[in-house]
């Protein structure tokens, strides 16, 4: 294993500062910075808040993940970092930062596709993944269904969110019941305590013959419950209503991943993204799972949200393919495609 690169990769797509250190399939040392508190009183992130934490959080960040992994940065064979998608100014101090640390360092540098690295990221805790994989991606920017043939040469893209992401609504439903930001953690404990059977919301896209999925509705449909349970007088009960939207977008998520694992004939499952550090995801995920005999893998819910060492993941197989590295003009890509792992 030491005679595998060093791969330092850097990720702020969003509202993390993330540092990591591979090699091959070994973390060896993290840090992340989140700017989340700064976001808060807004009730979602703010692009030019994001940036300018980015800049005062880059080196120290770095300097934290060296010293947690016991190495210098001398030490580094190569510079992975996100290229996209994500917000256009963060993603640009990212960027910058890879840049001047390869050029300073005379290493290569390897642009790379954040969604694809939120799978890469489950190697670091189960091993080579088995090829084909089929992944489930959700978070507050993205839901997505993926065949994944090979990491570093081979996404392709089942079904994605027409409108609302999961973590988005999430984010939209915490607003609308008095819920702290983000909405995931809150409306996930207060669901625990709730009866999911309480309210029957819609599921969007439930039987329509493809992967993509939709949120809004369900969204909309909770507003509504709220709004009429006000017209009426009627308290609400918090916990009942966050239990039943949950279930909804469980329920929908598993059903399309799995049905995925079946059609292609496909054995593995990997969920990731933030929301999948979601209790209620995780146990219905296990569930079918089981029932279907397909393999699940979940990383540990530090890994699930943005961090470096995904992005360290996945460079490592791109440099492990042999794919030639981005160059020095690299640009970012708030919208780049998933079936897009390196970006040139």
């Amino acid at each position: 294993m030491s005679d595998l690169p060093l791969i330092l990769g850097i990720e702020t797509s969003c509202d993390e500062t993330g540092v990591g250190l591979v090699r091959g399939c070994e973390l060896l040392g993290e840090s992340v910075a989140s700017s989340v508190d700064q976001h808060v009183r807004f009730g979602g992130v703010v692009p030019e808040v994001a940036s300018r934490a980015h800049l005062e959080a880059m080196t120290p960040t770095v300097r934290r993940a060296l010293d947690a992994a016991g190495v210098k940065l001398s030490d580094v064979d190569a510079i992975a970092v996100t290229a996209g998608p994500g917000l256009a100014g963060a993603l640009l101090v990212g960027v910058s930062a890879a840049k001047a640390y390869a050029m300073a360092l005379d290493k290569p540098l390897y642009g790379v596709n954040h969604l694809v690295g939120h799978v890469a990221v489950d190697q670091l805790e189960h091993g080579p993944l088995p090829k084909p994989a089929i992944a489930l991606l959700v978070s507050g920017g993205h839901t997505s269904l993926l065949l994944v043939n090979d990491l570093a040469t081979d996404v392709v893209s089942l079904g994605d969110t027409v409108d609302d992401a999961a973590g988005e609504a999430y984010d939209k439903v915490a607003r609308l019941l008095d819920l702290p930001y983000p909405g995931g953690p809150p409306i996930d404990r207060e669901a625990q305590k709730g009866d999911p059977k309480s309210v029957r919301f819609p599921r969007g896209k439930w039987g329509d013959g493809t992967y993509d999925f939709s949120f809004s509705g369900l969204k909309t449909a909770v507003a509504r419950h709220v709004e009429d349970a006000d017209r009426r007088g009627e308290p609400l009960v918090v916990a009942d209503i966050a239990a039943a939207f949950q279930d909804s977008v469980v329920d929908v998520l598993t059903r399309k991943a799995v049905d995925a694992c079946v059609e292609h004939g496909v054995g593995t499952l990997v969920i990731s993204g933030g929301v999948a550090a979601n209790s209620a995801l995780r146990a219905r995920a296990e569930q079918r799972c089981r029932e279907a005999g397909v393999e699940l893998r979940v990383p540990r819910p530090k890994l699930c949200t943005d961090n470096g060492a995904m992005i360290a993941a996945l460079g490592a197989e791109v440099v492990a393919a042999g794919l030639p590295p981005s160059s020095l003009d690299l640009a970012t890509d708030t919208s780049l495609p998933v079936e897009s792992p390196l970006a040139r």
